[in-house]
């Protein structure tokens, strides 16, 4: 980073005419200034017939640029060896952090499924539609709760991350208080409140801590954290079914994973990264290669605390944003599958409730190990996120097919179809929220494509519940229905254009590459840097290539 006055840039600028012309890397620039905040992103991105500086204020800049201005001198170039180890332990520690977060997370969700089959249903008066309520309401508050992200832009991620994990703690442990199925849909409803800026916030700091690739890549395995939930939470739920106590079995469990949420709470608050500058788990050394290999492989910024109203505007006028949305409205119609599953088991009939844990906690396995295998398949090759998304779709769409068609007295096969179909659509599902933050720039634009995308998913939540009628049992063919032609065809067909769209625009940009460098303005002096620092959005910034 180099510490210039403006006026001997305004001088470079006004002198283009009489140098000689400069080469493609050359930087030699026009620039904007920070004011631009106010108006459109259509009018901060318009580029000067000179080509130009990027000019911020640094209040506009990424929150990493004093630490980098301080160390990023004095810190050497990363070697490979060094690179490899580093990587290693970043995907390590970040990934299996974040991996933690969201198994305890998935873990209270799936706490109404299992309780469902330990007498919850007797002792507080739920019934099917009511359970279906109660799935409902949650995520009623999961979408009010989105409004939860302002405090993600505003304040330190790891204190919100804190807070969310106590609230949450005391709300698992309130269901032990219940007795009435009004009780249960209240605390549903807060529980939704609570958790909805959960698994954006662990995404937005794998995407602190990993390059797009990386992050693309780790996501399948990343989400063995929620597919995989059925091998602990079955296991514990297997070990209480055996339990002698005067406890009600489902207030038992709800009393292990609150506990487990509460362990999980005292992580946080002690070693929750609100950025890579603050990871008690990085050297100094690391941590400037961290922002290095980040910035300069997504062109994007790390953090940024200013609210920027243009781009939150832009983040509503991209047609990817709502393409990304249009999946997870009609994919996750089938989400309450999860929930259903246990159920379902119930209406096959001549299937214990042993039976139906040791079933669940199989499907589990199975998904993980298909977790892994996307994974590697992601680390060694590049662009093929949509491409995935349509092969993990495959196995949902034929087992769903199955299970409206196979005969009812066929109940291994029916038993099979249904592990089979229940939890591979996890996979698509986080590929394209993975996909989602790494294809966008612009700290506020990613936060309010985030909520976006997740209104729209709470919403699909919402309906998915009110498919699963009772009186359509015990097969459900309206539900399955929708979920062959909306959730697992339709939905992987929206990927596919969203590639189309972004290869589009990244073969227009690498046809015509722009400068990677800008400005950032500080009482009077600039400081030219990486272009990433300038907390820039995806459709500012002609250099920002998207991953595919």
């Amino acid at each position: 980073m180099t510490s210039l006055s403006l006026s001997s840039i305004e001088n470079d600028v006004s002198n283009i005419g009489e140098k000689e012309k400069p080469s493609p890397n050359e930087i030699v620039t026009d620039f904007t200034t920070g004011e631009e905040e106010q108006s459109s992103s259509a009018a901060v991105s318009t580029e000067k017939s000179k080509g130009g500086y990027r000019v911020v204020k640094s209040r506009d800049a990424d929150v990493v640029l004093k630490f980098m201005e301080e160390h990023d001198s004095v810190v050497p170039s990363i070697t490979p060896d060094q690179e490899k180890k580093l990587r290693r332990k970043v995907a390590f520690i970040v990934v299996g952090l974040t991996f933690l977060i969201d198994l305890t997370l998935y873990s209270d969700k799936a706490t109404l499924s299992y309780d469902s089959i330990f007498g919850l249903f007797e002792d507080t008066g739920l019934t099917q539609d009511t359970y279906n309520d109660a799935n409902t309401l949650f995520y009623v508050g999961y979408i009010i709760g989105q409004l939860n992200l302002l405090f993600v832009q505003k304040f330190p991620i790891g204190r919100v991350m804190a807070v969310m994990t106590g609230l949450w703690t005391i709300i698992i442990f309130l269901h032990c208080a219940a007795f009435n199925h009004q009780g249960i849909i209240a605390l549903r409803f807060f529980l939704g409140f609570v958790e909805s800026i959960a698994v954006p916030s662990l995404n937005i700091t794998m995407n602190q801590f990993l390059t797009p690739d990386e992050k693309n890549s780790y996501s399948p395995i990343w989400y063995i954290s929620s597919m995989g939930v059925t091998i602990p939470v079955g296991f514990i739920a297997y070990g209480i079914l055996h339990s002698k106590s005067h406890v009600p079995t489902w207030k038992l469990f709800m009393i292990i994973i609150g506990g487990c949420t509460f362990l999980l709470t005292i992580l946080v608050v002690f070693w929750y990264p609100n950025n890579p500058t603050d990871a008690k788990f990085l050297s100094t050394e690391e941590k400037v290669w961290v922002i290095r290999r980040v910035q300069q492989s997504s062109q994007a910024s790390i953090e940024q605390k200013v609210i920027k109203k243009y781009q939150i505007k832009e983040a509503f006028k991209d047609p990817i944003t709502w393409l990304f949305s249009l999946f997870f409205l009609t994919q996750q119609l089938a989400n309450n599958l999860a929930y259903q599953q246990n159920l379902l088991f119930e209406g096959m009939g001549n299937i214990t409730n042993l039976d139906s844990t040791l079933v669940s906690v199989a499907a589990g396995g199975f998904a993980s190990v298909c977790s892994v295998i996307a994974t590697v398949f992601l680390l060694y090759t590049k662009n093929f996120t949509a491409f995935s998304v349509v092969f993990w779709s495959l196995p949902s769409l034929a087992a769903s097919i199955a299970l409206a068609t196979i005969s009812w007295d066929q109940k291994i096969a029916l038993l099979a179809m249904l592990c089979l179909a229940c939890p591979l659509f996890g996979i698509p599902w986080i590929l394209m929220f993975s996909w989602n933050t790494t294809s966008c720039a612009g700290y506020t634009k990613r936060i309010t494509r985030n909520a976006i995308i997740m209104f729209w998913y709470g919403i699909a939540n919402i309906i998915s519940p009110q498919i699963w009628q009772s009186r359509d049992a015990p097969r459900y063919i309206p539900a399955w229905i929708v979920q062959i032609v909306l959730s697992f065809f339709f939905a992987p067909l929206v990927a596919l254009v969203i590639w189309f769209i972004l290869k589009k625009r990244n073969n227009k940009r690498l046809a015509n590459l722009k400068s990677n460098q800008g400005v950032v303005e500080d009482s009077g002096e600039a400081v030219r840097t990486e272009i990433a620092m300038l907390d820039l959005t995806d459709l500012e910034n002609e250099s920002f290539i998207y991953p595919l």
